[in-house]
């Protein structure tokens, strides 16, 4: 049966203090995973994430860190099939193809430059990263930190800015430099 979190029975929603983002955990089995479990109900499970692990954006440790050289973005990602994992918190398995994928991003881009809505709102419940529970905040990172085509257009954004749809082994991105 499942909880009002739509994850099977068993598991529960816990929280990462080193990562700062919630996983998925079963007492019984003591398994412990990123992604949901399968036959979990993606809906529900989204609306819940939303409601009770969207981020009180936590600063830990953040003046403490060297941050010469780096750049702190937020994104927005939506996986297909084809995409390096192709599961996340949302949903077990993505099925998407990747140009249904390309179809509902370019959607997302045009309400983020249309002004209706931002990237970090829309990140929280359509984002396929885990940082969604961070309004797709990934931090601060340099160079080397992330995929060549995710830093190359992260680091060509003035901070404010909001990159075009760019493409990685992880899927397809809107890209927004926040400082």
């Amino acid at each position: 049966m499942q909880k009002a979190t739509g994850l099977p029975a068993g598991w529960e929603v816990r929280h990462s203090n080193s990562k700062n983002l919630p996983y998925y955990f079963n007492p019984q089995t003591k398994e412990s995973k990123w992604e949901p479990p399968s036959d979990t109900d993606s809906e529900t499970l989204k609306h819940y994430m939303g409601q009770y692990h969207t981020a009180n954006l936590r600063q830990d440790g953040a003046a403490q860190q060297n941050l010469d050289g780096k750049i702190r973005c937020a994104h927005l990602l939506v996986k297909h099939r084809d995409s390096r994992r192709p599961a996340s918190w949302r949903q077990a398995q993505v099925t998407r193809s990747k140009d249904e994928a390309m179809g509902i991003i370019q959607g997302y881009d045009r309400s983020i430059r249309n002004g209706s809505t931002s990237l970090g709102d829309l990140a929280v419940t359509e984002s396929d990263c885990p940082s969604a529970r961070k309004r797709g905040d990934l931090g601060f990172f340099g160079k080397g930190d992330m995929q060549k085509e995710f830093e190359e257009a992260s680091f060509a954004l003035k901070p404010g800015e909001v990159s075009k749809v760019i493409e990685s082994a992880s899927g397809l991105h809107i890209i927004e430099r926040l400082e």
